[in-house]
């Protein structure tokens, strides 16, 4: 299934549990501003550390809050960690999958495990449909090596 409809299918199950009608989603929304100077980065791991299999990634935000995905609050949004990948087209929603982890309860940290060798890390803010800000918010690609 291509991109397009993942995230197509991914909006109109968005307003189902919203309540809304197909149609309210049938063109793709605006995508919601982020205010200069926002910024996403990891608590940890950092660039370059080593961590055992099942480690923890803590998340800090700055210039905007954290909501749950569905929830539209300007400056807000919630956190992805994108695991060995590249981010997405900015105009469609980050997909969830092994490569996209969506935090979409708002939390701010995730329990991960992954193989050993090394892997890249990066953190993208999604708006309440999942789709990146405008600028995306998104931090430098981090290396890890798990031991």
């Amino acid at each position: 299934m291509s991109r397009a409809r993942i995230a197509a299918a991914g909006l109109f199950a968005l307003a189902a549990w919203q309540g809304l009608p197909a149609e309210a989603v049938a063109q793709t929304p605006a995508r919601q501003p982020a205010p200069p100077g926002a910024q996403v980065y990891f608590h940890y791991p950092i660039d370059g550390l080593s961590v055992p299999e099942r480690f923890t990634v803590r998340i800090g935000l700055r210039g905007m809050g954290v909501a749950p995905a569905g929830v539209n609050h300007a400056r807000t949004g919630h956190h992805h960690l994108l695991i060995d990948t590249e981010p997405g087209p900015p105009d469609q929603p980050i997909p969830s999958d092994y490569n996209h982890i969506h935090l979409g309860n708002g939390q701010t940290e995730v329990v991960v495990t992954l193989p050993k060798g090394r892997h890249t890390l990066q953190l993208l803010l999604g708006d309440y449909t999942h789709a990146p800000h405008d600028p995306p918010v998104m931090s430098p690609k981090i290396t890890i090596n798990v031991r």
